[in-house]
């Protein structure tokens, strides 16, 4: 049974950074690729950033390129999302989550999907 756990979350002024963490269970990163989702407020869950399983590549979401930077530690089974210059519409619960990615007509998404609980990240103007 894969467990993640979300930490980090906050608020921040904008221009700011921040960087939210997500503890895995064991093995998790050896069978699944690992990805950020977040969900702003009225709105549908979206793909922000996610990793292979090896670890040697990475996507993002247009939205974040240059900006959010996503990575892990696979002595702590942690993998990281930074997020730099960030904006008010960045202002999101961040979820974490481990699964088989997939991209499809312009989109990435996340099959067979283990979730976290969220965290937080709220942006002020």
């Amino acid at each position: 049974q894969v467990q993640l756990v979300e930490s980090g979350g906050g608020l921040v002024q904008a221009g700011g950074s921040l960087r939210v963490s997500c503890a895995a269970s064991e093995r998790t990163f050896s069978t699944y690729a690992m990805a950020w989702f977040g969900q702003a407020p009225g709105k549908e869950r979206e793909f922000v950033a996610g990793m292979s399983r090896s670890g040697g590549t990475t996507y993002y979401a247009d939205s974040v390129k240059g900006r959010f930077t996503i990575s892990r530690d696979n002595a702590k089974n942690t993998v990281y999302l930074q997020m730099n210059s960030l904006k008010p519409e960045d202002t999101a619960v961040y979820y974490c989550a481990a699964g088989y990615l997939t991209y499809y007509n312009g989109r990435y998404s996340l099959s067979s999907a283990y979730w976290g609980q969220g965290t937080q990240v709220t942006v002020s103007s």
